[in-house]
């Protein structure tokens, strides 16, 4: 997983031409060490149709205070440089692909359907 700063932000989340799976993380959190089993579990389902990239949120506090970020993990997804969907604390595999899923049922572009064609 792309680890994603300030410096690499805009690039790397908001003018990406697909979808962006973003994890706000810190290495304290006992919630992120929880979750990180279920979301290496969704990025190898995504891998290839979505980005997946993650945030310290300890180093980079512009952007957690700039996305509201309260509780660690969180996990954004963003289409297109909008945040689509949040996932807050430590989630199962199915909750997390649940909400992706539900989050984009409307426009055509779950995360879930369609061919992997590259990954990162």
């Amino acid at each position: 997983m792309l680890e994603v700063g300030k410096a690499n932000f805009n690039a790397e989340v908001l003018s990406s031409q697909r979808p962006v799976l973003v994890v706000f993380w810190a290495r304290w959190s006992s919630a992120c060490r929880v979750a990180a089993p279920a979301l290496n579990e969704v990025m190898a389902e995504i891998s290839g149709r979505v980005k997946l990239v993650k945030i310290n949120a300890d180093e980079n506090p512009n952007l957690s205070l700039w996305y509201g970020i309260q509780s660690l993990p969180t996990v954004l997804y963003f289409l297109n440089g909008v945040v689509l969907a949040r996932i807050v604390g430590a989630a199962s595999k199915e909750a997390i692909l649940g909400q992706l899923e539900s989050s984009t049922q409307n426009n055509g572009t779950s995360p879930l359907s369609g061919p992997s064609t590259e990954h990162g």
